[in-house]
């Protein structure tokens, strides 16, 4: 029997088991370790609450996790409750699927300021993650900057745009839901260092703004380049740029304008005290496509700043890093024997949620090619003593059903479900066991 430990159990770490499921068969056990009482990760608590399309992927997750030889092993701290060295001296591979989930440091004069958040933790606030349920972010006063030129910037501008009718159907936290209807937002601004043809904004999401109640999205026409140049993008790029050409044309005021700010690098953020502005400067373009400060300044009034600037895996104490791209070192997946990393862990964070499917088979099938045939490891046997032995409340994936049925029953008229936003409040859920 083959012994493997996963750890995280978002769309790479499923999508890892999945693999090791079809390529193993019987002979092989998985333990999928999560921090957290609940699975899915980037699904739960990083996909947009009114995107629940997306979230469907976990009915696939879940029939992985419901195989005889898969077992989601949740509310267990790697490093706390048991450590790497512990689980190589149990599972024949373990392998890292931890995410990114820490945002890169915004590395400018008054980045810590309150008022500047960072976008793993705004969309950790509002999709109901227990780490920043009570973060509280400023949204009484007229004006946002959103720092970003991707999707994730686009999925905050959005959801600080809408009105709450328009999240109905939506698994909003509802503590999200009730700030957003009392705030006091005017314009967005979205600040973007290069031009129109080096957004990372894709077509379906930059639609989407057409379709808000309140909201207007704006592109100053002098920031677009000639038409005949779209012809050198490839598809996708020339839906996304008809869409920012059809921002630019005029339209009817509303109550939340948001603004695509394109050659503008912030350089700092000011205020008495917590966020008040942010300072600009206006870029433009070499002959590379790389973008070029001008010199020009300019103030951009914001007493909340969301920067959407890319994610990190945090690192783990005795594994190598690679801090310049933020995920662990390794060489296609390999750590060192018997260790491994898949998905942004793994190639840092790039990628949809379904880049993580063949990754996870990679890793896979190099674990396949380098497990021995008996290492003589016990695996979860192993684990479930120590975890015992620390008096570790393990939750199990018949415990999420349960916490899954008890945030279906509580959710508001319409809503798929309404989570419980703290450790102790998923556990509750659980009941007797």
């Amino acid at each position: 029997m083959h012994h493997i430990a996963v750890i995280g159990s978002g769309p790479a770490g499923y999508y890892t088991a999945e693999a090791c499921q079809k390529i193993f068969g019987e002979a092989v056990r998985v333990d999928i370790i999560d921090r957290l009482p609940v699975p899915y990760g980037l699904i739960r608590f990083g996909v947009a609450p009114d995107h629940q399309s997306i979230k469907a992927v976990t009915k696939r997750y879940e029939a992985v996790a419901l195989g005889t030889n898969i077992r989601f092993v949740g509310h267990v701290a790697v490093g706390q409750d048991v450590t790497i060295a512990e689980l190589a001296a149990l599972y024949d591979a373990v392998v890292l699927a931890t995410g990114a989930p820490a945002d890169r440091p915004l590395d400018i004069p008054g980045a810590d300021l309150p008022g500047v958040i960072g976008s793993a933790a705004l969309v950790g606030w509002y999709n109901g993650h227990p780490d920043f349920a009570d973060l509280a972010p400023p949204l009484a006063g007229p004006g946002v900057a959103i720092i970003g030129a991707g999707n994730v910037a686009l999925d905050v501008a959005r959801i600080l745009a809408k009105t709450p009718a328009e999240f109905d159907g939506s698994d909003i936290a509802d503590h999200a839901l009730d700030a957003l209807a009392r705030a006091s937002i005017e314009r967005i601004t979205l600040l973007i260092r290069r031009g129109p043809h080096q957004i990372a904004m894709t077509p379906k999401e930059l639609g989407e703004l057409d379709h808000l109640a309140r909201a207007q999205p704006v592109v100053d026409p002098a920031d677009l380049p000639p038409a005949a140049a779209d012809a050198t993008l490839d598809p996708g790029q020339r839906k996304a740029i008809s869409h920012v050409r059809d921002f630019a044309r005029p339209r009817p005021p509303a109550g939340v304008t948001m603004a695509f700010d394109f050659f503008a690098q912030p350089v700092a953020i000011e205020g008495n005290g917590r966020a008040e502005r942010i300072i600009v400067q206006r870029t433009r373009l070499d002959d590379d496509g790389q973008a070029v400060a001008t010199g020009e300044t300019y103030a951009v009034p914001a007493t909340l700043v969301v920067s959407c600037i890319g994610y990190r895996t945090p690192p783990i104490d005795g594994i190598p890093y690679d801090a310049r791209a933020g995920r662990f070192a390794n060489h296609d997946g390999r750590i060192a024997p018997g260790l491994y990393a898949v998905g942004w862990a793994r190639r840092g964070p790039t990628g949809t949620i379904g880049t993580n499917r063949p990754d996870g088979y990679l890793v896979a099938e190099e674990i396949a090619a380098d497990i021995p045939a008996n290492s003589g490891k016990i695996g979860r046997r192993g684990l479930d003593q120590i975890l015992s032995d620390r008096g570790v409340d393990v939750v199990t994936f018949r415990d999420w059903k349960r916490i899954e049925a008890a945030e279906a029953a509580r959710a508001r008229h319409g809503a798929p479900r309404e989570k419980f936003t703290s450790i102790a409040a998923l556990m509750a859920a659980i009941g007797t066991r």
